[in-house]
């Protein structure tokens, strides 16, 4: 079935999170979120920074008790110690309205307060807590995520819907009252936030899931009823392969559909595993999508029986990590890098013909090949390596190639050859 005509959701109300813009058209931000204890301010603010350098533009902790906001503000300042300026948001769930008035310092240290109206009180005690953590924010002109979750959902909003649906001639089925009471916990928790005093470019709002199909239908409800930017992201999506496929799937539908202005990947990391996975992840995505480019990419083929030595593998890692390790300085002294496209092919049959659609390409012999390697440039035919020193001579061409493809600001730009 083909998606619905959806309007592009990328001109959507601007909202400023600490100087990163999210919505009104400007490019997709990528968010994380810690896992250390918020306690520890030390552990805390070096993933902070960890997660920054990965290309994290948002880090959000959680402010789940008296010591965790406590130590908000030297969390931040500590942060800010190491050299980085990345936006720190607190996610709060139950005693946020205690938390943001009892810890005014940590209220004005963090960029932005995530609440989930699902946790933030029953009966008469919901609306008045909602509304003192909004209040805060009026106070210290922040922007508030509404961030609705089907794990905790707004059991006073599910039960109406619920109610109303058993009176009709043709109930729907449990799910599409779930779906359509995720959006209005969202929408209505967004217009008591706006009757309280918030600015309308003060919200973003997001409904998470953990069911790809879910994901996009309730996303494309809520793209259409609002025009608050939209947080996205497949929560509780698993580990490894799992979670990594299954947001990658979610995702890519909703942002095709131009529905989405900042993202996370939700991925379960191993123990003791990289947290950054994550920012990776999501940056893959958007570049995959060509919607933000993040570091150069390269096309390499999976091999066959013409490759049947490890040799091919070995260089297409290798010049893979190599363009990862280089970025940080690329970055900065060559503007525009990001964009550039490397092939590394493993045989003749398309080496030479990919090689030429990058930027620059390597093709390597296969097995029972001649024992070289030509390398395009630009789509022409440079030069052939040979003997036990391709990797350290292509990576010398790639030095060579950036610097007169990318020239440092300040210096005119030269031609390729």
């Amino acid at each position: 079935m083909d998606a619905p005509d959806f309007a592009s959701r990328r001109g959507s109300v601007a909202v400023d999170v600490g100087g990163v813009i999210v919505g009104g058209g400007h490019p997709i931000v990528v968010q994380s979120m810690t896992n250390t204890d918020t306690a520890d301010a030390d552990a805390t603010a070096i993933q902070v920074a960890r997660l920054a350098h990965a290309g994290s533009e948002l880090v959000r902790i959680t402010v789940n008790n008296e010591a965790a906001a406590a130590a908000v503000p030297v969390i931040v300042q500590k942060v800010r110690g190491l050299g980085v300026d990345v936006p720190v948001v607190g996610d709060f769930h139950y005693n946020g309205h205690k938390l943001l008035t009892e810890y005014p310092e940590a209220a004005k240290a963090l960029a932005k307060y995530r609440i989930n109206p699902g946790n933030v009180g029953s009966g008469r005690h919901h609306d008045d807590h909602f509304e003192a953590i909004v209040r805060v924010a009026i106070q210290n002109e922040k922007p508030v995520r509404i961030g609705v979750n089907w794990g905790s959902l707004d059991q006073a909003v599910l039960a109406e819907l619920m109610d109303a649906n058993a009176r009709l001639q043709e109930p729907r089925e449990a799910r599409q009252v779930m779906i359509e009471a995720m959006v209005e916990s969202a929408l209505r928790s967004a217009e008591l936030a706006e009757a309280t005093g918030l600015g309308h470019d003060q919200i973003i709002l997001s409904a998470k899931v953990s069911g790809v199909h879910d994901l996009v239908d309730v996303y494309r409800r809520l793209a259409v009823r609002c025009d608050y930017p939209l947080h996205l992201g497949l929560t509780e999506a698993g580990m490894g392969m799992k979670g990594i496929v299954a947001s990658t799937a979610g995702l890519s539908i909703l942002l095709g559909e131009g529905i989405g202005d900042t993202i996370r990947v939700s991925i379960t990391p191993e123990p003791l595993g990289d947290r950054t996975e994550e920012v990776a992840v999501a940056q893959q995505v958007l570049q995959s999508l060509g919607l933000r480019s993040f570091m150069p990419q390269v096309s390499s083929c999976p091999g066959c029986g013409r490759t049947t030595s490890t040799y091919f593998q070995e260089l297409a890692r290798d010049i893979q990590n190599y363009l990862r390790d280089q970025m940080p300085l690329w970055r900065e002294r060559h503007p525009g890098v990001e964009e550039l496209r490397v092939a590394v092919m493993g045989c003749v049959v398309n080496g030479p013909g990919e090689s030429k659609h990058a930027d620059i390409g390597i093709s390597l012999p296969g097995t029972f090949e001649e024992p070289v390697a030509p390398v395009f440039i630009d789509g022409a035919l440079d030069r052939t390596l040979r003997g036990d020193h391709i990797v350290a001579e292509f990576e010398a061409i790639l030095d060579q190639y950036v610097e007169r493809r990318f020239p440092s600001p300040g210096h005119g730009a030269s031609q390729t050859q």
